[in-house]
């Protein structure tokens, strides 16, 4: 099998992620993943509480393309900077705001023009107005060097065809003693990335995935300690759906 390159891989993800934003805007329909049918139960709202899908918007709601719920795991306060890298429709960006309130902030950042114009209009509707949309790539974040306290992403690092500059970027933006609650989809050891690749394709969210060893080395590798990667549920045949936690050293933090 050969590889496409990474601009290629990279359109292709916009492309679908663009559609996807187009297709809630028309009819409210959207799920992620390398089967949208047969994968409800391990993508999309279905992963959020009844309450914090009564909470927001519906094309919020019906954008959501993770694999699981972020928010509920990186245990945000009052007051706190969030980034929420690759953050689509605008679910988490929304729910990570009602949870550090007025006195935070929180910033989505996506690729994907359709994606930010859905996300602005869901956080109108929500009247969040301690949020704000950027357009750029989680490769190289538009936002100052220890500007946020926690950095949340829903299923989409694994879409990066860089994913040591994700984990630098990520360090970079974090403050000091900063973290990391990320969902993400992770393999096990013994697949291949030509096994992987054989489980669902790249803007499927499988094709891309690290291992639980890459995804812990990447993170070491980039200056975060404390890292653990806990799965929660199978989306494919040795790979899950997992809570990913990392934090920037308080002291002698590389920047």
């Amino acid at each position: 099998m050969s590889e496409q390159p990474a601009d290629t891989l990279r359109e292709t993800v916009r492309r679908r992620y663009a559609a996807a934003a187009l297709k809630v805007t028309e009819d409210g329909a959207a799920c992620c993943g390398p089967h949208p049918a047969e994968a409800e139960e391990h993508f999309g709202a279905t992963l959020y509480t009844a309450d914090d899908r009564d909470a927001l918007p519906a094309g919020a709601v019906a954008a959501s393309l993770g694999c699981g719920n972020p928010t509920a795991v990186a245990g945000l306060h009052e007051g706190e900077h969030v980034l929420d890298l690759g953050s689509g429709g605008g679910i988490d960006v929304l729910l990570s705001a009602r949870r550090v309130g007025p006195t935070g902030k929180v910033y989505g950042l996506d690729m994907t023009d359709e994606m930010l114009r859905l996300a602005r209009a869901n956080a109108r509707t929500a009247s969040a107005t301690n949020v704000e949309f950027l357009k750029g790539a989680i490769e190289a974040v538009p936002l100052p060097a220890g500007s946020v306290d926690v950095v949340i992403s829903n299923c989409v690092i694994n879409l990066s065809t860089d994913k040591a500059a994700v984990f630098a970027e990520t360090f970079r933006v974090l403050r000091p003693g900063g973290r990391v609650g990320v969902s993400d989809v992770v393999a096990d050891d013994t697949l291949t990335p030509a096994l992987r690749a054989e489980r669902g394709d790249h803007a499927g969210c499988l094709a891309g995935a690290l291992s639980f060893t890459e995804y812990r080395e990447g993170l070491e590798a980039a200056g975060f300690v404390d890292v653990e990667i806990i799965p929660t549920r199978p989306v494919a045949d040795g790979m899950h759906s997992a809570v990913v936690h990392a934090t920037k050293p308080r002291t002698g933090a590389r920047t």
